[in-house]
């Protein structure tokens, strides 16, 4: 009872404060709805970065690979502070040069609406098919799980699971659609502290369960134990084989830190470019200590269990369960809450804007004023709430959670990255190219994943078990190496997507070559000492992997 108190108690303050935030917002103005006013500071930038790609689909995703494959899976983490760098030195400048509200809106000044509401449309599609259901999902088996809600109320586990789905997607509508941007980072500001001093006791914690009350001493039994898994270097039969790094794992590490409207409206709030990238360079140094809570937790629990657990996503809440003072779960779990909210309404609110500015305005009512846009991208945002919730329950049998979302995004991030990366390094590359290259790389991607992978993964196990081989290891081996691994599959198709849209530029292109006009809605004074503080987070990042080489 206590801890339900104190959750409940740790989640209406957090709410209240966003709701008092928002006073200082005029809703019915777009610019003051979607992008919190322009006036975000570094610090909040920082925070609400963090704490929206922090939710149960990273914490318990990454930490259940962790469990499965050691700290190779880091990559995830480690690498998306490079990611950072790039975008606030290179992306950031001049997205606020033009005074975006979307990323799409670019696309239509570089190539044409047409192409903007194509990619509008594709961002739209994944969010409400793939990543907001994914987030109800796992926030939901984690909340369940941590309260044991079954019990609780006295329903079957799929009762439950449907219940704490409605709850968390009718809490978070209410944050994302009626709060706007401005309530969504400050929430996420608050939760974001809460979330690093949470995410670190679990590890803490979970050392001293195996260390005999000692942190030091756990980690040393950590080590001992399993020193091959403290390798940052991935087998090819791994989630994240050390290859990839080089290839796929970048590009979507750049798409999502760089292009995604989720994850870069954030900055595109920020109120001059100098507070944006001091705000993502914040964020990339404490990215890098982001396997602290989502990897080396999962590399405990293999320990704590020996390797035991029905299903690697179970890692984590089983270790939550296992070593948390029961007083600490409350809170523990109201920050995991703040988290699951945060992916949901950062996720709704960049589709009301992606809705709003891009289809609506553009497409519907051309000559609506901002308080009817406004309006309208609420209405869409509570049916794409109510539709993710109703998808969400589908998701229980998709296996490995965190694989599965990296893959099925696969199939609009690297289009959409391909054509901006074309846009911004090219002048006369034409329209045409641009919509050509995000329908091949998408129908290329689904083809190769789900109809040409599968058949040949199926036929070399089918071979392998007729040899008589029937090890797990060895099968794992068999199927990795009969096609390559999907983030293989994206590099291969950004570059083919890349050169099919040069060579359409260089045969058709366009009359006049495209300029990037500064619009003056913001300061563009960089700040001073971007490129140093890059350069050591980039740095940091090499020394981390070298250390960790086995």
């Amino acid at each position: 009872m206590v801890g339900i108190l104190s959750f409940l108690g740790f989640t209406v303050l957090v709410g209240v404060i966003a709701y008092l935030a928002t006073r200082t917002t005029d809703e019915t103005s777009s610019d003051g709805y979607f992008l919190g006013g322009r006036s975000l500071t570094a610090g909040v930038i920082a925070g609400s970065l963090l704490l929206t790609n922090l939710s149960t689909e990273q914490i318990v995703g990454l930490n259940g690979s962790a469990y499965k494959d050691g700290l190779s899976v880091m990559a995830w983490e480690t690498l998306a502070a490079i990611a950072m760098v790039v975008t606030a030195i290179f992306l950031l400048p001049r997205y606020l040069k033009e005074g975006l509200t979307t990323v799409p809106q670019f696309l239509a000044k570089r190539f044409d609406v047409a192409t903007k509401t194509i990619t509008s449309g594709l961002f739209l599609t994944g969010y409400v098919v793939v990543l907001l259901p994914v987030i109800l999902y796992s926030g939901s088996v984690a909340i369940s799980g941590m309260f044991d809600v079954p019990t609780l109320l006295n329903v079957s586990d799929n009762t439950a699971l449907v219940i704490c789905i409605w709850g968390i997607g009718i809490i978070g509508s209410i944050y994302a659609v009626f709060g706007g941007l401005k309530a969504v980072v400050v929430s996420d500001s608050i939760n974001a502290v809460g979330l690093i001093v949470g995410g670190i006791l679990i590890p803490v914690f979970g050392l001293m369960a195996i260390g005999d009350g000692s942190v030091l001493e756990g980690l040393d039994t950590l080590i001992s134990a399993n020193p091959e898994r403290f390798d940052s270097t991935g087998d090819p039969g791994q989630e994240v084989p050390f290859s990839t790094i080089f290839t796929g794992m970048m590009l979507v590490q750049l798409f999502y830190w760089g292009t995604n409207q989720q994850i870069i409206q954030r900055a595109l709030g920020a109120k001059n470019l100098a507070e944006g990238q001091k705000g993502l360079l914040l964020a990339s140094f404490l990215k890098i200590l982001g396997p602290l809570i989502l990897v080396l937790p999962g590399m405990i629990a293999y320990y704590y269990f020996e390797g035991g657990l029905a299903s690697s996503d179970l890692a984590y809440p089983e270790l939550v369960r296992a070593v948390l003072p029961k007083p600490l779960v409350g809170f523990f779990a109201a920050v995991l809450f703040g988290a699951i909210l945060s992916s949901f309404n950062s996720v709704l609110n960049s589709s009301v804007t992606l809705f709003g500015i891009d289809i609506y305005k553009q497409h519907i009512n051309t000559e609506a004023p901002e308080r009817t846009v406004v309006k309208y991208g609420k209405i869409f945002g509570i049916c794409l709430a109510l539709a993710a919730m109703f998808i969400a329950p589908l998701i229980k049998d998709a296996g490995s959670l965190f694989n599965y979302l990296q893959e099925i995004n696969g199939i609009y991030s690297i289009p959409i990255f391909t054509i901006i990366v074309i846009g911004y390094l090219t002048k006369r590359v034409p329209a045409i190219a641009a919509k050509i290259g995000i329908f091949s790389g998408s129908i290329l991607y689904i083809i190769s994943q789900f109809i040409v992978g599968p058949n040949l993964k199926e036929n070399a196990l089918e071979a392998a078990k007729a040899a008589g081989i029937s090890d797990p290891v060895e099968l794992g081996l068999v199927e990795a190496e009969a096609y390559p691994h999907y983030l293989h599959v994206m590099a291969i198709l950004f570059v083919a997507n890349m050169l099919i849209m040069l060579i359409i530029g260089k045969i058709w292109p366009r009359k006049e070559p495209f300029v990037l006009e500064y619009s003056k809605q913001v300061d563009i004074k960089p700040y001073r000492y971007v490129n140093q503080v890059g350069i050591t987070v980039c740095i940091i990042v090499i020394g981390i992997y070298i250390y960790f080489a086995k």
